[in-house]
């Protein structure tokens, strides 16, 4: 469960340059429902609101995955995941990660300092702080879904094709490989829509089955919206799908 919705909020990780307009604007707002097979196992949110970081407005993601119903008593979770980014390059300033999943926790902060690439790490749980040396363009797991969105090329991506990302996670730089697969309609209950489906390549384990055990169909339009995830785990599979929008900056793409 916690794997999907940390996925979901990285949903779109792909490495990319900004253009000049962004394929989002503040008041934007996704709501996704996390199923077992038939039951409804919790929610994802992701909303983008505007903020001030000293003295220049900046972009305020606020992402929230939580367990519902039955799902809660087996396994509880209640994840907070915010992101403080540049309106023009991008680039991350703040981010806070608030975690309660089955009883593991986790209350950290991290401050970007971009002009000497480092992040300093608040831990509030462990009352603790250190400074990480991160890369040029690194980017935390919140403000990447946004900052991937505008690149210019992705519609230009071929089957096959392997793209990465610094992302900064977990008090280190990960490398995230993501594999586009191709192009499908598919049905949702906004009705049929064309995507462009990714594999994101993950450790196998416990967990997951594979490495490709995670697949994402993303809008197949200006907005390049999650509208699909599905982890194939080693027992069962999860799945989540796009629930509820609005303010989106272009209207979404539907087939009749």
């Amino acid at each position: 469960m916690k794997k999907l919705i940390l996925t979901i909020l990285a949903l779109t990780t792909l490495s990319f340059a900004p253009q000049k307009e962004d394929a989002f604007d503040t008041g934007e707002y996704f709501k996704f429902r996390i199923h077992y097979g038939i039951v409804n196992a919790g929610y994802a949110t992701l909303e983008v609101k505007d903020a001030t970081i000293n003295n220049k407005k900046v972009y305020h993601s606020v992402g929230k995955g939580y367990t519902t119903g039955m799902s809660k008593f087996f396994f509880k979770v209640e994840d907070l995941y915010e992101s403080y980014f540049d309106k023009e390059t991008g680039k991350p300033y703040r981010y806070v990660r608030k975690i309660d999943e089955g009883g593991y926790t986790k209350n950290q902060e991290g401050f970007f300092n971009q002009a000497e690439n480092r992040v300093l790490v608040k831990d509030y749980k462990r009352k603790s702080e250190k400074t990480i040396l991160v890369s040029e363009d690194v980017q935390d797991i919140v403000s990447a879904f946004y900052f991937l969105r505008n690149h210019p090329n992705i519609d230009k991506l071929k089957s096959g094709e392997a793209i990465t990302i610094d992302m900064f996670f977990d008090e280190e730089i990960t490398k995230f490989k993501l594999k586009f697969v191709g192009r499908q309609d598919i049905t949702t209950k906004f009705g049929t829509v064309s995507t462009m489906v990714f594999k994101p390549l993950v450790q196998t384990g416990r967990v997951f089955k594979e490495k490709e055990s995670l697949t994402l169909w993303i809008t197949d339009d200006v907005n390049k919206v999650p509208i699909r995830i599905k982890a194939d785990l080693a027992v069962g599979s999860l799945k989540a799908d796009l629930d509820d929008y609005k303010g989106l900056k272009s209207p979404l793409k539907v087939k009749k």
